[in-house]
């Protein structure tokens, strides 16, 4: 039962890393990446559709992101998108082709970046708390109903600290490379 409580814990823990991944990825750096834009919603015939799933989007400069759509009828839309989006880059349009120019940051704009990667690791850090709170609520009341020992109960208090201790450095690995590709050019 103490065993269930902490793998629960500690999958809903790994998912806040995953997800602090994922948004990290989506953060600007001043290097062309895919992640910029792939799940970018698009209107698509009255549906939101992700961007990947409308174009080929390659990187063929290590500066430059190339979209080329599937239905050409979709380059309108996909430029408007990419214009609505908060990636910050104005889309070149050459009737076939979407270029995106990957600008080389300013430190000031790093700056700005460093701080959005330190307010989502945060976010991370309250979630993986939160998993922990959750594990430790559920502790006390199987506790409380006497289905565990007093003495399982800090037994597991104590597995459950580590392994939130062990996933918020994780994450601020996660978080400080990170930091480190934005201030790195």
């Amino acid at each position: 039962m103490i065993n269930d409580v902490l793998r629960e814990a500690q999958i809903e823990m790994e998912k806040s890393i995953t997800s602090l991944k994922n948004d990290l990825a989506a953060i600007r750096t001043g290097r062309a990446s895919t992640t910029l834009v792939e799940k970018l919603p698009v209107e698509y015939y009255g549906t939101p559709t992700p961007l990947q799933q409308l174009a080929l989007i390659s990187i063929p400069e290590p500066q430059l992101i190339s979209i080329r759509p599937y239905d050409a009828t979709a380059l309108k839309e996909i430029e408007r998108a990419i214009l609505k989006s908060d990636v910050g880059i104005t889309p070149n349009n050459d009737g076939k082709i979407i270029r995106l120019q990957i600008p080389p940051l300013t430190e000031e704009r790093r700056r700005d970046i460093v701080k959005k990667v330190h307010a989502r690791l945060e976010d991370a850090r309250v979630s993986i708390r939160n998993h922990r709170r959750d594990g430790l609520d559920y502790l006390r009341e199987l506790e409380k109903e006497k289905e565990i020992s007093e003495d399982q109960f800090y037994s597991s208090r104590d597995d459950i600290q580590k392994l939130t201790d062990d996933y918020i450095k994780k994450a601020e690995e996660v978080g400080k490379a990170k930091e480190e590709e934005v201030m790195s050019f």
